[in-house]
């Protein structure tokens, strides 16, 4: 990492394993700081959750690049020590091992701050640290249950999982932003912080808006696939070649346009069961019905030009060839210890332009290094 890098000179500890805690030291490591990944002997259990990407797991590959490996038993009082003097020279430590797991262990997050004033402590968790729900294990689709996530998710058939671990990383999302916030309030008042988020808080912040609607109807969100609960027209309707288009109609100005160029019926927001969006949404099914037809008589390219017409917004439902071929898919290299792996390049576009990612470590490539270095 070069020195120009925001974050750099900054040392990362991280106790962690899965995905929400290295998805948030991946992103402090790509802006440039130190991450020092502490796993079991045994290893990240995430490194064998799949071999997809040349042979080694997916989801490490994806967190993992930037960071040095090593493997510590903090049940042994050397390696115990070394934790501990990587802690003393840390300026942040992130931990998501099972509640109340590092305070018997003799690193408590309160404690490490009252010794070290400057840290700044990541407690992750599933559930928080307090409550019935403190001690149970908490995996994504669990939490996707748990926060009614899975409830508003899929076909009126039942509940679906979303096809991502969103809780996971909503909630290292979450973590990394406190990190970043609680840096910047350390460069001017020179204390740390402790910050816990949980993968439960995380999503149920997500699920506010289903929350509201059902305290204000007293009824849940129905799960209508790929449409809208609260708008209508916004779903998917099949091409005459096969194809799955959706479109999202914001507002009754886009209704009219949608209307006069794409349906060729400048009238339809006139006619009784079309005139608003309410309306609409309590007539969903003719509505969909009437478009559909429209649709189905129109090959994907067609559709798309009598669309861009309208000014109407849309998409395809693509799978996975089709985001690998996507014009818009941005890709980056991240070397590993099987050769060069293209990843999803980040989100966020710099205009210094984009970073090089360091590479992902073997299993304890860097212990016996770093037990030199922290030693003493």
């Amino acid at each position: 990492m070069t020195a120009s890098l925001p974050l750099s000179g900054l040392l990362v500890v991280s106790m962690e394993q899965a995905v929400a805690a290295p998805y948030c030291a991946s992103r402090l490591a790509d802006a440039g700081a130190r991450v020092i990944k502490i796993e079991r002997p045994e290893g990240d259990f995430a490194r064998a959750y799949d071999a997809t990407a040349k042979g080694q797991s997916s989801y490490f590959v994806w967190l993992n690049r930037g960071k040095e490996s090593v493997c510590l038993d903090i049940k042994d009082p050397a390696d115990k020590a070394v934790l501990s003097n990587l802690i003393a020279r840390a300026d942040v430590f992130i931990q998501n091992l099972a509640p109340g797991a590092m305070a018997r262990a003799g690193f408590a997050s309160a404690e490490l701050r009252a010794r070290h004033p400057r840290l700044i402590t990541v407690d992750i968790s599933g559930y928080g640290e307090e409550g019935d729900y403190a001690t149970m294990k908490a995996y994504d689709l669990l939490v996707q249950a748990e926060t009614g996530l899975a409830s508003v998710t899929g076909r009126a058939e039942g509940p679906g999982r979303v096809g991502v671990s969103c809780c996971d990383i909503a909630c290292g999302m979450n973590a990394h932003a406190a990190v970043l916030e609680a840096l910047i309030a350390r460069s001017i008042t020179g204390q740390g912080k402790g910050i816990a988020v949980s993968l439960f808080d995380g999503m149920a912040d997500w699920m506010t808006v289903p929350l509201l609607q059902f305290e204000g109807t007293g009824k849940n969100p129905p799960r209508i696939g790929l449409a809208h609960p609260s708008i209508c027209p916004y779903g998917a309707f099949g091409t005459g070649d096969g194809q799955l288009v959706l479109i999202s109609i914001q507002n009754e100005r886009e209704w009219a346009s949608f209307s006069a160029h794409f349906m060729d019926e400048p009238g339809l927001p006139q006619r009784e069961g079309f005139r608003s969006n309410n309306e609409r949404v309590a007539n969903r099914a003719m509505v969909d019905a009437h478009i559909a037809a429209m649709f189905a008589s129109l090959t994907r390219d067609a559709c798309a030009t009598k669309l861009r017409r309208a000014n109407t917004a849309y998409g395809f439902v693509n799978d996975c060839e089709g985001l690998r071929t996507h014009p818009a898919l941005r890709r980056i290299a991240v070397g590993t210890p099987q050769g060069p792996v293209e990843i999803n390049a980040p989100a966020a576009r710099l205009s210094d332009g984009p970073r090089a990612l360091g590479p992902v470590p073997a299993l304890g490539a860097h212990t016996e290094a770093v037990r030199a270095e922290f030693a003493g």
